[in-house]
């Protein structure tokens, strides 16, 4: 489908993962999006980084870090804590009086006014394990490597530390389109996710999906389909509403 531009979706990972969960969109998205999926300091490629603990900092540092590729045509992706972060972006771009995103996805993510994001503190190896099989997001054989689990163990201990430093200062009322995704079976009550609502002075829409907190993997097609038939559609708007309120030509006599 042509539309005539071209723009970046930034990915960002949910808690304990690296940007490696949104490494087969390349395979599906269409030519016009550019994917850039979002690495954490701690894992993936910035492993030898110490992880963030504060989540201002770690928001100014990211926009800081993508900067480039904010100054064209983009649109911000999260999954779970990574939906909180997009948004954290949002916000500090729009402090900044930088470009805004195109369009704000957040998946699987309790709205920012929400306690969900606040109730871990301190947490033992055995909750952390707990949480780790009961959102079933992590592969069988991380469990059977003792090296590997406990690498997952601390990625996921720090990112609870990251979100209960989140403070929520009041609706944003961010002037951009948000589309919120959900699991249809995710233990998030349906109002945490309503909850998005209050943030956007713009469109605003709730999709279902089946599966649970980690429905992204098995429906990902799907979930990759409508991103591009959103982000289709709002540059489309975006485009006849420039085109109509660019003065007409004077005749050529």
């Amino acid at each position: 489908m042509r539309i005539g531009t071209s723009i970046s979706l930034l990915c960002l990972p949910c808690g304990g993962a690296s940007a490696t969960m949104y490494a087969r969109w390349r395979l599906r998205l269409p030519r016009w999006i550019q994917l850039l999926p979002v690495e954490m300091p701690g894992r993936g490629a910035r492993a030898a980084e110490p992880f963030s603990s504060n989540f201002d900092e770690l928001v100014e540092q990211l926009c800081l870090e993508h900067a480039h590729a904010l100054e064209r045509p983009y649109a911000l992706f999260g999954h779970s804590m990574g939906g909180l972060l997009a948004y954290g972006m949002a916000i500090r771009l729009q402090q900044w009086r930088k470009r805004l995103p195109v369009m704000l996805f957040t998946s699987a993510s309790s709205a920012p006014a929400s306690a969900d994001w606040r109730q871990h503190r301190r947490v033992s190896d055995a909750v952390l394990m707990n949480a780790l099989r009961r959102y079933g997001g992590t592969p069988e054989d991380v469990f059977e490597s003792p090296e590997m689990l406990r690498l997952a163990m601390d990625a996921l201990a720090a990112d609870y530390r990251l979100c209960n430093s989140f403070e929520y200062r009041g609706p944003a009322y961010l002037p951009v389109p948000l589309r919120v995704f959900a699991g249809q079976e995710d233990e998030i009550p349906p109002a945490r996710l309503e909850g998005w609502r209050r943030e956007t002075s713009a469109s605003y829409s709730l999709h279902w999906f089946s599966g649970g907190h980690f429905y992204l993997r098995p429906q990902e097609r799907t979930v990759v389909r409508l991103v591009e038939k959103e982000l289709c559609a709002e540059l489309r708007t975006r485009k006849e509403m420039t085109e109509a309120a660019s003065p007409a030509l004077p005749a050529q006599f």
